[in-house]
């Protein structure tokens, strides 16, 4: 049996048809499509999309309404529809012959709407039934877009005639159009959308169009739409991109007959240089959580994560649980805040935990795909928008995947050379499909999506290039490094410790390559960053690589200059963690390659180095020598910065003779070069200096002052080896006068920074003192001068056995006295009047030998 009723010769059911076809259309279905889906025949769609069925079984209309997944009030239309009766056409059915004969006779530059796809001749205006029956498609909440709706709404109440939105497949482009024309029907607008697929012909847009607005042909929607009083239209059309020639030309011939109609396209490609007038509007993926850690409350806030766990809670019975955020927030960061990553992921929490999800889909977040057998995955998303690019856009796209954090255009340059001829086009037309995101002020601002950053690095192996793009990344960050490195000192440090940085990933990832294909190159790369590695506490992991290079027989044979600039890089990161002694005799070999090559910058850094390895030692001499080699080698350079760190360096043996005065003046006038040349981290330096002497010679109200100053100047440049020693003069100065309270605080300040315990047992020793625990004392000093041995200051260990000699039982203070003796006799060092004053309470001894330990400072 036929599931249609009677056979409608005379057209009246045009009203249902043209119902049904706007449905269809709106929701982007083929004939075949909607037909499949009803369990109907193609035969019997096309009849009643013709209107020749002018009662269709109730049956059918369900079956319909069922596949066009209406519901509500939509759903009620749509079937009250198909009981409506529309008039009669003026030719009572017939074929309207003399009317195309009419259109026929037009001026050639007249471009006429064709009629509905498979109607002939035109359809009568639609009831009013039919007209409630054109709903809007239902789509799910956004969340995280009611600014862009708002401001979307505005624009195109105000400004725009026609606003693109546009981005990667899978950013929510249609979820948006479509929520902002369901937020212009409240505010009273008549709107309407048009799904394009691939096969759309400009006939069967004006077609769709004509029926969604409930009228016969496009040509009448300006009689509509375009007098006075006419309520404000929008038409949504949905994925322009797919069908562009055809979209374009249907959107043209729009604008210049309704020009009243507002329309908001969505494409992933831009369509502002294509389409005059349009405004594109780049739809971003959603807000992730970033930075600390957040609490509960706050991470449900955070877009992506309230998408994800409401699509969640479709799926699942319970909510997400607090204890389940962390894990989310972590996921949805790796899906790059993707809406479509997001309901694809949340979708699989019907089965799994989210642990198991996280564990699964990763790294490997391209493999996510609807649940439905027939349900596409993420990577064919992305590869729909890698298939708009030419070949040498796409080349590009895959060159650009070493890169794993953010860059620049100069970086971007670098690496393309020889790829492609104009690269500023190329990231222009990646930007704009979405592949490539804009983040943040600043060159380094530039970075693929993660699920861009998987596609591309596939096809990069698949073409065979990864190991080429591998190495010319390696070579465009090391020029980069190198660069940037030289900028560690003076006032632009922070400038350039903010971009190594940005550019973290992008080092270990050249690093991990070239230390085991190129370790010549990887030498070279190391070599640049121990000054950004001690600013950052990462020694130890620099050190045990240079370490390792150095002593790889393949860079044997490179460069004696990279050499010594890798051996002055692993001296300065031993010398952070107390090793500097290791580094010695290679150091000094490395300090005559740098001066043979006039390296001056190599040479002062050196030295310096050396100087502080000499003195951790007890060698003043050699440690004088060094200093004032650089002194020389500075002043005859012209390097004013350079100057202050000798003269700085220097202040300590003007101490050892007793000269504190001598000393600080010194001090000064190194903190006032360092405040002409813009150092804002050697000015903090020397001030922390300054404290250091302030202290040990009783002023503890000035070294107070000096020290917080200094700590707060340190913390802001993140230096951690110098924020630990003016954390141990402030600390040490509260708990000498008595300041418990503040001494503690400066204790917990001192637990979160590496490297801090001697430090910490200091001021735990000089704590314990004032309150009379001397056994508590004894063991805070011992634990001092252990950890304080051959590292930067043999004085801070002077220090630690004076107070243990003072506060230990007999059998301790003996063992105390005896290295004290020995630390004496190898450095020169004489007790200050404060460490005679401790002595003199247990044993009635006098010295007047006056001895003060400063921060000792690399070039």
């Amino acid at each position: 049996m036929s599931p249609v009723a009677d056979h409608d010769p005379r057209n009246a059911g045009a009203g249902f048809a043209a119902t049904l076809r706007a449905s269809r259309l709106a929701r982007g279905l083929t004939q075949d499509e909607l037909a499949a889906r009803a369990g109907l025949g193609v035969r019997t769609l096309r009849e009643l999309e013709r209107g020749r069925v002018a009662r269709p079984q109730r049956n059918t209309v369900a079956l319909l309404a069922d596949a066009l997944d209406l519901t509500g009030p939509a759903r009620d239309a749509f079937l009250s529809s198909a009981t409506s009766r529309a008039p009669l056409p003026p030719n009572g059915g017939r074929h309207d012959n003399v009317a195309r004969r009419s259109r026929a006779g037009k001026p050639a530059d007249v471009v006429e709407p064709p009629v509905l796809a498979g109607l002939d001749p035109p359809l009568p205006a639609p009831s009013h039934a039919a007209r409630t029956a054109l709903p809007l498609p239902t789509m799910p909440p956004l969340v995280g877009r009611d600014a862009d709706i708002a401001e979307l709404l505005g624009r195109l109440g105000t400004q725009a005639e026609v606003i693109a939105l546009i981005g990667m497949a899978g950013v929510g482009k249609s979820g948006l159009a479509h929520a902002v024309a369901h937020r212009a029907v409240e505010a009273g607008w008549t709107a309407v959308s048009v799904t394009v697929v691939n096969v759309s012909e400009p006939t069967d847009i004006f077609s769709a169009v004509a029926a969604v607005f409930c009228v016969a042909r496009a040509e009448e929607l300006g009689e509509r739409f375009g007098g006075p009083g006419a309520p404000p239209a929008l038409l949504v059309l949905d994925g322009v991109d797919r069908a562009p020639r055809a979209a374009l030309e249907a959107i043209a011939w729009l604008r210049a007959r309704v020009p009243a109609v507002r329309m908001l396209l969505t494409s992933r490609q831009p369509l502002a240089g294509v389409l005059p007038g349009a405004l594109d509007w780049q739809v971003q993926p959603l807000e992730v959580p970033v930075g600390r850690r957040l609490e509960p409350a706050a991470l449900r806030e955070v877009p992506a994560v309230a998408l994800f766990v409401e699509r969640l809670r479709a799926v699942r019975r319970e909510p997400a649980r607090d204890d389940e955020l962390s894990t989310i927030a972590e996921l949805v960061r790796r899906l790059d805040g993707l809406p479509l990553a997001i309901e694809l992921a949340a979708a699989r929490g019907r089965v799994l935990e989210l642990g198991e999800l996280l564990a699964r889909y990763g790294n490997r977040v391209l493999d996510l795909a609807a649940t439905d057998p027939a349900g596409r995955r993420l990577r064919d998303a992305v590869a729909d928008s890698y298939a708009l690019l030419a070949g040498h856009e796409q080349a590009a796209l895959r060159r650009l995947s070493t890169f794993r954090g953010k860059w620049s255009v100069e970086l971007a340059e670098a690496l393309l050379d020889g790829v492609v001829d104009d690269v500023e086009a190329v990231l222009d037309r990646l930007v704009g499909l979405g592949l490539v995101s804009v983040r943040g002020p600043g060159d380094l601002r530039f970075r693929l999506l993660d699920v861009v950053f998987d596609f591309a690095a596939e096809r990069c192996a698949d073409a065979g290039e990864l190991r080429a793009a591998r190495l010319r990344h390696a070579e465009v960050v090391t020029r980069t490094v190198v660069r940037t490195s030289a900028e560690l000192t003076g006032p632009g440090t922070a400038a350039a410790v903010l971009r190594l940085d940005y550019l973290n990933s992008d080092i270990r990832t050249a690093l991990r390559y070239t230390s085991v294909r190129e370790p010549e190159l990887a030498l070279r790369l190391v070599g640049a960053i121990p000054r950004w590695c001690r600013l950052r506490g990462r020694d130890v992991e620099a050190y045990q690589l240079l370490h390792r290079l150095l002593r790889d027989r393949r860079t044997q044979g490179c460069d004696p200059a990279t050499r010594a600039w890798a051996q002055v890089g692993a001296a300065m990161l031993a010398t952070a963690h107390g090793r500097g002694v290791e580094e010695l005799c290679a150091t000094e070999a490395a300090l005559l390659v740098l001066a043979e090559r006039g390296d001056v910058t190599g040479e002062l850094t050196a030295r310096a180095l050396l100087a502080g390895i000499w003195q951790a030692l007890g060698g003043s001499d050699q440690a004088r020598a060094h200093n004032e080699a650089a002194l020389t080698l500075a002043i005859r350079a012209g390097r004013p910065r350079e100057i202050a760190v000798a003269q700085n360096n220097l202040a300590w043996h003007d101490v050892l003779a007793g000269d504190l005065g001598t000393a600080g003046r010194r001090l000064e006038g190194a903190g006032r070069r360092a405040l002409d040349v813009g150092d804002a981290r050697l000015r903090a330096l020397t001030e922390a200096n300054l404290a250091e002497i302030a202290r040990l010679d009783g002023r503890f109200d000035e070294a107070i002052a000096l020290a917080r100053r200094a700590a707060t100047a340190i913390a802001e440049v993140g230096d951690p080896t110098h924020r630990v020693r003016v954390l141990g003069t402030l600390g040490q100065a509260y708990a000498e006068t008595g300041q418990v309270g503040e001494a503690s605080a400066v204790l917990a300040e001192l637990a979160a920074v590496p490297g801090s315990a001697g430090a910490a047992a200091l001021v735990s020793g000089y704590l314990a003192l004032g309150r009379g625990d001397r056994p508590a004392a004894a063991a805070a000093f011992e634990t001092a001068a252990n950890f304080l041995a051959a590292r930067d200051d043999v004085r801070d260990v002077l220090e630690a056995l004076v107070g243990l000699a003072a506060s230990a039982g007999p059998a301790g203070r003996e063992r105390a006295l005896s290295d004290l003796a020995g630390v004496r006799e190898r450095s020169g060092i004489r007790l200050l009047p404060r460490e005679h004053r401790l002595l003199d309470a247990e044993f009635g001894r006098t010295d007047e030998d006056p001895l003060v330990a400063l921060v000792h400072l690399p070039t």
